[in-house]
């Protein structure tokens, strides 16, 4: 079982991005809650965005290793600056 205080888990408010994408963390893009009318977007703690993001890096990771012979970042392809991994 994980514990944790909700009030503690907040998000930050979103900032803008586009008129259909907000952020609340860094390398993290949302489709605006207010285009969901089907299904409402669920309140999430901060943790369990970090978790999914996580997941989603060490399944793609995966797929690297397995499928592809080489990575290529966005500014090979002329579509971007460096790889945030050599951002710092």
């Amino acid at each position: 079982m994980i514990g944790f205080r909700l009030s503690a888990q907040q998000p930050p408010d979103a900032r803008r991005v586009t008129s259909d994408v907000i952020q609340r963390f860094d390398h993290v893009y949302e489709v605006d809650p207010g285009k969901m009318t089907i299904i409402e977007q669920q309140r999430m703690p901060a943790w369990d965005t970090f978790r999914i993001v996580d997941s989603r890096w060490e399944h793609l990771g995966w797929m690297h290793d397995h499928w592809a012979d080489r990575v290529l970042t966005a500014a090979e392809l002329g579509d971007g600056g460096l790889h945030p991994d050599d951002e710092h």
